[in-house]
């Protein structure tokens, strides 16, 4: 398989650019050089952020477009091609949450999120998928450690990601038995310090936190652009997260102890929750960051995580079994 064309010489599209992960992304990509098209359903945050990025060294644009619109992912393929004569990455960001218990969940809501979280992946993967086969391309995916963890309070959120794990690994081993040239990647960030907690439907009367510890958007950001010139598999963002994953596979009974404290962490009962969501119109989109919580700016794990040395990649992962057999203990002490 041919190696990855450098940034600079590469055409991305990135979905739920206008805010997030996706929106520091863009930014990073563009700066390094890259063409790339942004791509959201808040075409007028998306207009600022194009032209707040203009003098970088490569070149943005946007299209305003919901995931959950087969069509109009199709539209903002081929309006990345036509802008940029082809597609080298694609990158599928866009995200919403719904803080609530299982019970408490409206339908409505639960149906709009998977509407964004699972079915936005599967209409990214199908509008791009043309295009990356022409360009022996990459295709990658931000789920979130809620595809291995059950979550209390995130659990529609967590649901949706699963699936979006469960769609990404089966694409996967349908090209490779094509013989597809296009790479397939997960992501799975821990929590990060986003204004996804801001844009959820909250119900639960305080207001929406990330779920701890909380990484940097940077962190991510970084990982993904590693990612398109070095793809993989998949990887985590973060140790904690890591540690998460091992607890939830290896020691599930112990997860479930730990989440009567993991719980109130979620919550900010100080203040009360932000008016509004974004579930079925844009948010107060434009920002990388929540303004309310403080992202750790550095993960000894992730980067370790991203290079394929075996030792490399064992030492990282011990780091994350030592957590974890530490909150286990912890959680023992408590019973």
């Amino acid at each position: 398989m041919a190696s990855a064309r450098p940034i600079a010489d590469q055409s991305i599209v990135i979905t739920g650019a206008s805010s997030g992960i996706g929106l520091e992304t863009a930014r990073r990509a563009v700066k390094l050089g890259a063409r790339v098209l942004l791509v959201s359903r808040n075409g007028e945050a998306m207009a600022r952020i194009v032209a707040e990025i203009a003098g970088e060294a490569g070149a943005a644009n946007f299209f305003a477009a919901d995931v959950g619109d087969p069509e109009a992912m199709r539209a903002a393929a081929a309006h990345a091609v036509e802008g940029f004569g082809r597609i080298d990455t694609w990158i599928n960001c866009a995200g919403v949450a719904i803080y609530a218990r299982l019970k408490d969940t409206p339908f409505d809501e639960h149906e709009r999120m998977f509407r964004t979280n699972y079915f936005g992946v599967v209409n990214g993967a199908q509008a791009a998928l043309p295009y990356l086969e022409q360009s022996g391309g990459t295709l990658i995916t931000i789920a979130s450690i809620a595809a291995d963890v059950p979550s209390p309070l995130l659990g529609a959120y967590s649901a949706s990601k699963h699936a979006v794990k469960a769609y990404v690994e089966s694409l996967r081993i349908e090209l490779t038995i094509a013989k597809s040239p296009v790479r397939v990647t997960l992501v799975k960030p821990s929590g990060v310090d986003t204004p996804i907690g801001q844009h959820a439907a909250n119900h639960m009367g305080a207001e929406a936190l990330i779920p701890p510890p909380v990484y940097d958007p940077a962190i991510a950001a970084e990982t993904i652009l590693h990612l398109i010139k070095h793809p993989r598999r998949e990887i985590t963002i973060g140790g904690a997260g890591r540690a998460n994953v091992l607890l939830s596979q290896h020691f599930p009974r112990a997860l479930q102890h730990l989440s009567r404290f993991f719980v109130p962490a979620l919550t900010d009962t100080r203040r009360p929750p932000t008016p509004g969501d974004n579930l079925d119109q844009p948010g107060d989109d434009g920002r990388v960051r929540s303004g309310v919580e403080h992202g750790r700016s550095f993960s000894l794990y992730t980067t370790l995580a991203r290079h394929r040395g075996a030792a490399a990649l064992a030492l990282g992962t011990v780091a994350a079994a030592a957590f974890a057999a530490r909150r286990v203990r912890a959680v023992a002490r408590e019973r």
